[in-house]
């Protein structure tokens, strides 16, 4: 499974329609084979940034990050943006689900 998560410096006139800008973007990538989990949340850091974490399955995250949607989706992203976004990438080795990530315990 490769896990990918991606912060979105937005630019502040920007940032409460976000979700808005980027609706195309995210249904076609759910829709995507191999999709396990895609998810948009607001950075608590700054407001102005928007996380994006992804997992696919094995094989299917090279498809998705070299997909015509994708590349759409960020050409139509990059007037709204401050700067390039940060990403940061791994593969879970021989992992078919979430169960291979551990799991959290609270004592």
């Amino acid at each position: 499974m490769i896990f990918i998560v991606v912060k979105f410096p937005v630019k502040p006139e920007h940032a409460e329609e976000w979700p808005k800008h980027v609706e195309a973007f995210t249904r076609a990538t759910r829709a995507e084979p191999g999709n396990l989990w895609f998810e948009w949340s607001r950075s608590l850091e700054d407001p102005h940034t928007y996380v994006l974490v992804e997992a696919f399955r094995d094989g299917t995250g090279e498809a998705h990050v070299n997909s015509d949607h994708f590349r759409a989706g960020l050409e139509a992203m990059r007037p709204l943006l401050r700067r390039t976004p940060d990403i940061v990438s791994t593969t879970i080795e021989g992992a078919d689900g979430w169960s291979a990530m551990g799991e959290l315990s609270i004592d």
